[in-house]
């Protein structure tokens, strides 16, 4: 265990300023409050925030976190109160220990079913000081070293399982790679250690056939580029197994093919030696085509800046190279916290600058916050930010816009801004009209074509990339449907309350809303409209002589089915949440293959796949939904179906066929004859049937009928 002393020495190191008395208090303080308690492996515990603050004596923090990390576990594990803090550490440091409480309290009640929410909570928590996430990184790293310790190996898989799907990339996304990549190797330890066994027997061999490979490469590096007068460091590196791994995994690949098992960095002292580093490695050994990468003009989200290539180097073997200043390879190797350190320099805009676009992706979570959207959504959005890998595109004006890897120009036009997204109809890449769903590449110049009228396809979230537009797209079309809700279920309400023969006026349905508990009309409405409220309820509480009677049904399926064609049946697919309607003269039948094309603000339109109509959407995949039949074996529905009968012209023949629809359950509701000659009858019939089976067994038993030439389904 690290002894007071040598915490304190480690903290001056790197900042001489740093307030002495203040972390030596806090020191004092915590392991008299944690006294006696002990940890799984039978350590005292308090050897475990020393470690913590440690580890972030390695990031170089400031004296507030180091006390914080000293801190961390008091209030929740001890008899410490936030008030006490205030008093003996002041309140900025006692801000942040609550804050780390908050994030550990959130994390100790974390279950899977719960895990979006615990996670939007989670955010919330350290949106206010980027350093509460930096200790609470430095908690889980020294509870990772220490995770073999647990008995349980339900809950060592709960935790690593935790760790590589929210703080390995939490770490990735601060930029503090060392974290990330002990994080991620610690939880593949054990969720995959044969995996990971496996791998490093193989490393291994790779490592004793190859020899001194890496040194004699490393040496002629330097040799190179001091021959043209270029002075700089150079390191080797080995990548750690789940990098490997999960590259392997990505391009299904052996261990042999990866070309970056050995990587070398080479610090230089400024911008324009790093590029002059780049052409002497160029011109002295071929690069690998499509292994470049320029990170310094084109920064990453998390302020990662350096230059990576790959060329056929020294003794013919395939060599990756990073190429950096000092300060970059600083932010790359200490992420945010670096950022941290050159902001508190004074009148240093560029490295302000860079701290402030760091936390943008930060700003943009609280944003999806304040905008609402469901805890499973945010935890989606989350996920792909941090995960992202990046391409480079542009707009008209130059403007660079960064987006991860398989964006599409609607990633782009909501990357922009949000209206413009929202309003999106096409897009020009490189000057050519393309798909929306094109996927863009690095270097794209992307022009956004909009509208006034356009609103956002729900097929468009099968193509996107970015969190921020999936979000968007989902945000819109809630509104959508609220509003086609509200139209749909006004418009039912209409019909119940007119079959009743009772005024439907808003003055009279305002009187509801109290006892309905509903905000207003429209959320009155929706709530018809979605299906959440029984129409008749809501006529039996404006007008109670109605309560406990059948007339709302009544007027439900007047309005269900009636010349408009709204429809009150479900039916599931692509549809959850929007209004339906059955085409005009179409007649779909529970049993056959539908489809539905969507129009936005109005709806669902359903039509059999065979409708001849369906031919001038062709054209316009984008509205296609596919959707299948959700009918109540026990509450049956029936559904209108058209049968053209050609019968023979004698007495009794129509008397025959409506006995016989009669007789298998049906009703006619409509009779028309299109054509009578001296020897035929040509009979349109409109029947009542529950489902396609039942009007199959109709036609059959039509046709069996010696009066009886021809029974045709008509399709349009």
């Amino acid at each position: 265990m690290m002894r007071q002393y040598e915490l304190v020495d480690r903290v001056l190191a790197y900042d001489p300023k740093a307030d002495e008395a203040l972390i030596n208090r806090a020191y004092v303080y915590a392991m008299k409050q944690h006294g006696s308690q002990k940890r799984a492996s039978g350590d005292p515990y308090f050897s475990h925030p020393i470690e913590v603050a440690g580890i972030l004596t390695d990031l170089k923090l400031d004296s507030a976190t180091i006390v914080t990390a000293l801190l961390h576990d008091t209030v929740e594990d001890t008899g410490s109160t936030m008030d006490e803090l205030t008093e003996l550490f002041g309140p900025q440091v006692a801000q942040l220990v609550d804050g780390v409480t908050k994030l550990t309290r959130i994390e100790l009640t974390s279950e899977h079913s719960k895990q979006a929410e615990n996670f939007r909570k989670f955010m919330l928590a350290m949106s206010n000081d980027i350093r509460v996430l930096l200790v609470k990184l430095a908690d889980r790293l020294h509870n990772m070293r220490t995770l073999h310790f647990i008995k349980s190996q339900e809950k060592r898989q709960r935790i690593a399982q935790e760790t590589m799907e929210i703080y390995a990339p939490l770490a990735g996304r601060m930029g503090i790679q060392e974290f990330r990549d002990e994080l991620e190797d610690l939880a593949f330890k054990e969720l995959n250690p044969e995996a990971r066994e496996t791998l490093l027997k193989r490393l291994n061999d790779f490592r004793e056939e190859s020899g001194d490979a890496v040194e004699n490469i490393r040496e002629e590096l330097i040799a190179k580029l001091a021959e043209h007068g270029l002075h700089c460091t150079v390191a080797g590196r080995e990548k750690r197994p789940y990098s490997m791994w999960r590259k392997m995994e990505r391009r299904g690949i052996s261990l042999e093919q990866l070309s970056d098992i050995f990587g070398f960095r080479v610090i230089v002292d400024s911008e324009e030696e790093c590029y002059r580093a780049l052409g002497i490695l160029h011109t002295s050994w071929p690069m690998v085509p499509g292994r470049f990468k320029d990170y310094i003009s084109t920064p990453k989200n998390n302020g990662y800046r350096s230059i990576h290539t790959t060329m056929i180097g020294p003794l013919r073997k395939r060599v990756e190279v990073q190429i950096r200043t000092k300060k970059m390879h600083e932010v790359a190797e200490l992420g945010i916290a670096a950022h941290w350190i050159y902001k508190e320099a004074a009148g240093d805009a560029a490295a302000t600058q860079e701290f402030a676009a760091t936390f943008r992706w930060l700003r943009q979570l609280v944003e999806m916050l304040e905008h609402g959207g469901t805890p499973e959504e945010f935890l989606e959005y989350s996920k792909l930010q941090m995960y992202s890998d990046q391409v480079f595109c542009f707009t008209p004006k130059g403007l660079l816009i960064t987006l991860p890897r398989g964006a599409t120009p609607i990633d782009f036009a909501y990357a922009v801004h949000t209206d413009i997204g929202d309003t999106c109809v096409g897009c020009k890449i490189n000057g050519r009209h393309l798909p929306l769903r094109t996927v863009l590449k690095n270097g794209d110049e992307v022009e956004i074509i909009r509208s006034a009228a356009q609103r956002p396809s729900p097929a468009w979230e099968a193509f996107v990339a970015t969190g921020k537009a999936r979000s968007a797209i989902r945000r819109s079309i809630r509104a959508s449907k609220q509003a086609e809700f509200s139209r749909l279920g006004k418009q039912i309400l209409k019909g119940v309350f007119d079959s009743a023969g009772k005024e439907s006026s808003d003055a009279v349905l305002e009187r509801a809303l109290g006892a309905l508990r509903k905000q207003d009309l429209t959320e009155l409405f929706a709530s018809v409209g979605d299906g959440t409220l029984d129409p008749g309820r809501v006529l039996e509480v404006v007008y109670p002589e109605f309560e406990g009677t059948k007339f709302a049904k009544t007027g439900l399926k007047k309005a269900a089915n009636g010349k408009d064609g709204l429809s009150a049946v479900k039916l599931t697919g692509r549809s959850e949440g929007l209004a339906i309607r059955f085409a005009p003269e179409t007649y779909p039948l529970p049993g056959e293959r539908i489809v539905g094309i969507l129009t936005p603000g109005e709806g669902i339109t359903v039509y059999p796949i065979d409708a001849s109509a369906l031919q001038e959407f062709d054209e316009e995949s984008q509205r296609w939904i596919d959707l299948t039949w959700e009918t109540d074996p026990e509450n049956p529905q029936t559904f209108t179906a058209q049968l053209r009968v050609i019968a023979r012209n004698e007495v009794g023949s129509l008397g025959h066929i409506a006995m016989l629809i009669a007789d298998y359950g049906s009703n006619i509701t409509n009779l028309s004859l299109a054509q009578r000659d001296v020897d035929f009858y040509d009979i349109q019939i409109d029947l009542d049937v529950r489902d396609l089976k039942h009007l199959t067994r109709i036609m059959s038993a039509l046709n069996g009928l010696s009066c009886v030439n021809k029974v045709i389904r008509p399709r349009r």
